[in-house]
């Protein structure tokens, strides 16, 4: 089934130096750009991570360290992957849990002014789960009837992505709609107000802790009784886009 669209949606795929998102780097990445009217762009871009690439990555994507040593920095091409990001729907497979915190901590590095949380996200990978419980390859036969060639390439992930969740819309007209609204709120694994889901939203709508001591209590009430919980946050292992979200709930709490 052809894709409702009312803005661009771009289906992308990484591929890095390791699954940690706070520390790992991409080495390339691919995005298919669908416009409304059924138009599409394609764009494979491999990336030095300026860092080694671990042979454990590399056994995954076939990405060595020789291949991206004269390719750009990521801070290099930042500006023009956001701008082509810009005014889009994103979708990808496990991308709300890794590959959209990943690209936005490589934006917050680079310094690029770009929100991503104001995007729609689909996660076709949630959407398999719910009704199939299946991974990447095994969706794609599914969905699509066919076996998935060189799978753990940028491009032909990316491309399988787009084909599964037409493929879905058919195969379940009576769950899913065509409509990107539903599609995000219906792959979206959490309520998150930060892309690593340290921070998510309860039911009345008001950001609560997601882990350690404080989880299911309001982060702005913790902030405001124990005020050393935000600096902990900020001096520790974290995403910088937990960081960025944390600083802004605390600085709208100190306006109020």
């Amino acid at each position: 089934m052809k894709l409702n669209l009312k803005n661009p949606i771009i289906f992308f795929d990484l591929e890095t130096t390791g699954v940690d998102i706070s520390k790992d780097r991409i080495v390339e990445i691919c995005y298919i750009k669908v416009f409304p009217n059924g138009n599409e762009v394609s764009r494979t871009m491999r990336i030095n991570p300026g860092m080694p690439i671990p042979e454990s990555a590399s056994a995954v994507h076939g990405i060595k360290d020789e291949d991206v040593k004269d390719c750009p920095l990521f801070k290099e091409v930042a500006k023009e992957i956001a701008n082509d990001f810009v005014g889009c729907d994103i979708a990808g497979f496990n991308s709300n849990r890794f590959d959209l915190p990943l690209l936005a901590e490589e934006f917050l590095r680079a310094q690029v002014d770009i929100d991503l949380t104001r995007h729609r996200a689909i996660d076709v990978q949630v959407i398999y789960h719910k009704l199939e419980q299946r991974t990447l390859s095994a969706a794609y036969k599914f969905y699509c009837g066919a076996n998935l060639e060189n799978a753990h390439s940028a491009l032909a992930d990316t491309r399988a992505t787009y084909e599964i969740l037409q493929a879905q819309l058919d195969h379940y007209p009576e769950i899913l709609q065509n409509d990107i609204d539903f599609l995000s709120q219906y792959s979206a694994f959490n309520r998150n107000v930060d892309f690593a889901g340290r921070m998510v939203y309860d039911d009345a709508g008001n950001e609560i802790f997601n882990f350690g001591r404080y989880k299911g209590e309001r982060v702005d009430a913790v902030l405001h009784r124990d005020p050393g919980y935000y600096a902990w946050m900020m001096n520790g292992d974290f995403p910088l886009n937990t960081k960025q979200v944390l600083t802004r709930i605390k600085l709208r709490d100190i306006k109020k």
